[in-house]
């Protein structure tokens, strides 16, 4: 992998690198299409090219994952469906409900006001969990979702794209220097079998901060050090299905308790439950379930066999949900996040210090993503905004 400094380039001629397909690496590359659209007035020739490096076959990074009921009588089969990477985001500051305002008019994007309770699982199989009523999301504290699926606003995200190449199933080698006399070059990246994938002028790096590590390790980004300041938190996800004719757990279908959409998990290794076949869009999916481990237990058995760690989710998951034989789930899957949950390592508990984007201007490369930020999707969107001003300002 070669750098080196250089003057800054005819705009025209502009040449970025995106590596990572996720929302951070694609609300980037919108913004600077867009940064650089609106300055055309003044310079009409001035239509940089943009290119994501993606390793795996998709966008967006917010994993759904369906089966289909092939049982199932009639024309249309029924399908399961597990968002199990991002339920739901926020959208706190004015700049991200302006930006979000165009999917929010079709439709992809739709507000979830879920009906929110807090779950203590009962102590042994003689009683019943505690269920209490906690909150329902509002207009006021909005959480909203992507229809069909989480990944549906990533997909459109990258089909709007127009100066930019996606190139899938791509892996980026380290941005490693080594020496060489064309100092009038700026970064050529390789991918992992040492073919050149081209030379640019700007290298954007939104993987998340462990393997945004392995990239920039002995390049001398000037900000290597910082990439640890962050630490990122494993997560586990459980998915369960029921059929359409099969009864459902106790907790799920208790005529005692109110109905509710997304339960906040006490005393136990799992963290949250979310319904997904009552989200809105969502009416037509047989019942399923999506129940998130606690960061802090996922974390502890990151390394672990996934069937010894599904096993122990699935035990704590039936003393929740109070499921019998007749009411057990028959799809079951999990799944590992070893990025999942961000945490700033900081003095004062209270602060609400956030990393920032990491910029290396001699060498125009930028660490970027939504560890850099609070964690979330708004972040993805805020680290981005800070990666267009800082290559516009330059």
């Amino acid at each position: 992998m070669t750098n080196h400094s250089s003057q800054s380039a005819d705009l025209a001629s502009l040449n970025i690198a995106i590596i990572g397909g996720g929302l951070t690496g694609l609300f980037t590359a919108t913004l600077l299409e867009r940064a650089f659209n609106q300055g055309q007035n003044q310079q009409p020739s001035c239509n940089p090219h943009i290119t994501i490096f993606e390793k795996s076959r998709s966008v967006g990074r917010l994993a759904t994952r369906y089966r289909t009921d092939s049982q199932t009588v009639g024309n249309h089969n029924k399908n399961w469906q597990w968002a199990f990477g991002a339920q739901f985001f926020t959208a706190k500051t004015a700049q991200f409900q302006q930006f979000m305002t165009l999917w929010l008019e079709t439709g992809l994007l739709q507000p979830w006001y879920a009906r929110v309770v807090s779950v203590t699982p009962a102590s042994d199989d003689t009683q019943s969990p505690d269920v209490q009523s906690k909150e329902k999301w509002n207009t006021l504290q909005a959480r909203y979702i992507s229809t069909p699926k989480m990944t549906s606003w990533g997909r459109a995200l990258a089909d709007e794209l127009t100066n930019t190449t996606i190139q899938f199933k791509t892996r980026v080698a380290p941005l490693a220097q080594y020496a060489s006399t064309q100092i009038d070059k700026k970064t050529e990246l390789f991918d992992e079998t040492g073919t050149s994938l081209g030379w640019f002028d700007w290298v954007i790096c939104t993987a998340p901060n462990g393997q945004a590590l392995e990239l920039m390790a002995d390049s001398g980004f000037a900000r290597q050090t910082d990439i640890l300041k962050p630490k990122m938190l494993a997560c586990y996800t459980l998915m369960l299905g029921w059929d359409d004719q099969q009864p459902l757990p106790k907790t799920l279908n208790n005529q005692a308790t109110a109905s509710w959409d997304v339960a906040y998990v006490s005393d136990s290794i799992l963290d949250r439950v979310f319904i997904e076949h009552q989200k809105p869009a969502h009416d037509e999916l047989l019942p399923s379930i999506t129940i998130h481990a606690r960061n802090d237990w996922s974390e502890a058995h990151v390394d672990d066999d996934i069937d010894g760690v599904k096993a122990q989710l699935l035990q704590a998951a039936q003393q929740l949900l109070n499921w019998t034989v007749d009411s057990a789930p028959s799809q079951i899957d999990c799944h590992r996040w070893r990025y999942a949950a961000t945490i700033m390592e900081t003095q004062n508990k209270d602060s609400n210090d956030i990393l920032g984007i990491l910029v290396d201007q001699q060498q125009q490369w930028i660490v970027s993503g939504d560890w850099c930020g609070q964690g979330n999707i708004e972040s993805c969107y805020q680290m981005a905004q800070e990666a267009v001003d800082a290559i516009v300002s330059h």
